[in-house]
């Protein structure tokens, strides 16, 4: 889908006023942090990121509708600033026709890119049937190549993959420990959902999941 099919998609929903907008699955947590900027715009806010599509290679973001004033303000300056918004026209925050931000959004859509990463990255090392998974196929890789060569080379092949899913896994610790001492700096806070998993919410933020995730 192009970029503009992203963003017209995504703006149709917010036009329909539904509580709850799903951004359309993106390559990476940058694009889909740009999508998200747009929608907060539009008096959304972040919700939570997940790993969806063929092999969890695709980011998903859901946003929630924000009951605050100052958010129907925005709202209501965005929808007055971009009247073509959605048919090739500007969006706010963005580039137009790219999902690349203009500088006065970049610093609020790096913290939605820290926010977006932190999710996804959380959500995938706490499922350590991933890491189960990967060292059981360096296991298997091993008993195949004793059984049809030499130990020499059964041994050596797996050690280097047990070795390249431990950098890997290692990565996404360091990422996400990262975004996080990023998103401490920007004020937001730390809470545990419902199943156990940190979080990074905004001052007077619900953990979201509920229509409204500023309700008291």
């Amino acid at each position: 889908m192009s970029v503009e099919g992203h963003i017209t998609g995504m703006l149709q929903q917010i036009a329909r006023q539904q509580d709850v907008v799903d951004i359309a699955p993106q390559g990476t947590p940058a694009k889909a942090a740009a999508l998200a900027h747009v929608a907060e715009q539009y008096g959304y806010t972040y919700g939570v990121a997940f790993r969806t599509g063929y092999k969890n290679s695709l980011v998903q973001v859901r946003m929630y509708r924000d009951p605050h004033p100052e958010a129907r303000v925005r709202e209501a300056a965005a929808i007055t600033a971009h009247p073509q918004a959605g048919n090739r026209g500007t969006v706010p925050g963005l580039r137009q026709g790219s999902l690349k931000p203009l500088p006065e959004a970049a610093d609020a859509v790096a913290v939605l890119k820290d926010l977006i990463t932190f999710d996804v990255l959380a959500l995938y090392i706490a499922d350590r049937g991933q890491k189960v998974k990967g060292y059981l196929a360096c296991a298997a890789l091993t008993a195949v190549l004793l059984i049809s060569g030499s130990p020499v080379q059964a041994v050596a092949s797996g050690g280097a993959l047990a070795l390249f899913l431990t950098a890997a896994f290692q990565v996404g610790v360091i990422r996400r420990r990262k975004s996080a001492q990023r998103l401490t700096a920007a004020g937001f806070v730390t809470v545990r959902d419902e199943h156990g998993r940190q979080r990074f919410l905004r001052p007077g933020q619900q953990v979201p999941g509920h229509v409204d995730p500023f309700a008291s």
